[in-house]
């Protein structure tokens, strides 16, 4: 399993906005792609400033490819982010998982 994540940073005034947007057009694209197993939506509020990290799950490489294209360094973003963003970072991190899930007790 592999995790993907990526930081954004918009106006405190227009965050509860991005998180509608993301809800409604990022979200509903990465469960529409094939071998994606979560999706979180991070946010912080600083002041003026609102910081966002998704956080993806994914099967494989492959089904990050399937949804971000070949370079799956690049950060995808959609034309709405320009409304939005006050920065845009090109790439993304991804890091292996290793899952220990919890006992019930």
């Amino acid at each position: 399993m592999v995790a993907r994540l990526w930081h954004g940073v918009t106006l405190t005034a227009v965050a509860d906005a991005y998180l509608a947007f993301l809800r409604e057009r990022a979200v509903a694209d990465y469960r529409a792609t094939p071998g994606n197993l979560a999706v979180h939506i991070l946010r912080r509020d600083e002041g003026r400033l609102s910081h966002f990290i998704t956080l993806t799950h994914w099967q494989s490489r492959q089904a990050i490819e399937a949804f971000a294209g070949a370079d799956i360094t690049r950060a995808k973003y959609y034309p709405e982010d320009a409304g939005f963003l006050l920065e845009y970072e090109p790439t993304v991190q991804h890091y292996e998982i290793e899952a220990y899930p919890i006992a019930d007790p």
